[in-house]
């Protein structure tokens, strides 16, 4: 694997590359960075070229100055393509990457060979997403718009390793998915402006929220780039019932269950993950 930085938008990028063949573009969730996809790169390598970011505000790449959610992020990565000379490309992407590969799509279909998607939020959730059962899901979202919170998080290692930890564990379905790499995310959350940096997202994305659970998320025309989505079987956040109006988000819709798995199915069963990522762009003529 090798470690670049990479300038793009008016930022510095840190990614990592690896492999040969055709590339793909993974996109990390929240709390993430790249190193999330290494069990998927490790096991692709041999058939893609693989660009991991760190989304603006996350790992090693540059901070935003305020709210910085997918439009923004969308933008970057078209930027940062365009700096890697890589005009066509697949996109892999989960939780905030799966946010972001929506206005990504929309901004320029023809360069996209493929969407393979793991559970993300999209316009059809709705009201369910607010719903009185589910409240003790999202306090998260709402916290991290306090100006406070990157502060009381970062308060300590224990506070941080507390917080991170609750999530990666408690989304999981195998629950041991990030024990041998938990102390590499809390180091990596402990960088100066990264809680702050991932943060972000959710102060950006907080009136696009607020729509989608009051149902009037914006109408706009269906994604017609093929698409797949291998949605969990057992995420408590996001529950795979939610599934029901993704064709009216992406025309071309390639989605089945992924059994066995929480939140994060990349990290809980990579073997499965990097073969169905592998299929779903063999079926679309990009392997």
């Amino acid at each position: 694997m090798e470690h670049l930085t990479v300038t793009a938008n008016g930022a510095d990028f840190h990614l990592v590359r690896a492999g040969k063949g055709k590339p793909l573009l993974l996109l990390h969730g929240w709390p993430e960075f790249w190193l999330t996809w290494e069990p998927v790169i490790s096991r692709l390598s041999d058939r893609f070229t693989l660009v991991a970011p760190d989304l603006r505000g996350f790992g090693d790449s540059d901070k935003p100055d305020g709210p910085y959610g997918p439009d923004g992020h969308a933008a970057d990565m078209l930027a940062l393509m365009d700096r890697l000379g890589i005009d066509r490309f697949g996109v892999v992407g989960h939780d905030v990457g799966g946010a972001v590969m929506q206005p990504l799509a929309r901004l320029a279909q023809k360069r996209f060979a493929g969407l393979f998607f793991f559970d993300f939020v999209y316009p059809g959730i709705g009201p369910r997403m607010a719903a009185p059962d589910r409240l003790n899901h999202i306090w998260y979202q709402s916290f991290h718009q306090m100006q406070m919170a990157p502060q009381l998080v970062g308060a300590s290692r224990e506070s941080c390793r507390l917080y991170i930890g609750h999530f990666l564990k408690g989304w999981a379905h195998r629950s041991d998915a990030f024990d041998e790499v938990l102390e590499v995310f809390i180091d990596n959350f402990l960088k100066d402006g990264n809680l702050a940096g991932g943060f972000a997202h959710y102060r950006a994305s907080h009136e696009g929220r607020v729509a989608m659970m009051k149902g009037e998320a914006p109408k706009l025309p269906p994604i017609a780039v093929p698409t797949c989505v291998r949605w969990a079987e057992h995420d408590p956040l996001f529950p795979y019932s939610w599934t029901d109006r993704l064709s009216e988000t992406f025309s071309d819709l390639d989605l089945k269950m992924f059994p066995d798995v929480g939140h994060f199915p990349h990290r809980e069963d990579p073997d499965r993950a990097a073969s169905e990522i592998a299929a779903f762009f063999a079926r679309v003529g990009w392997s």
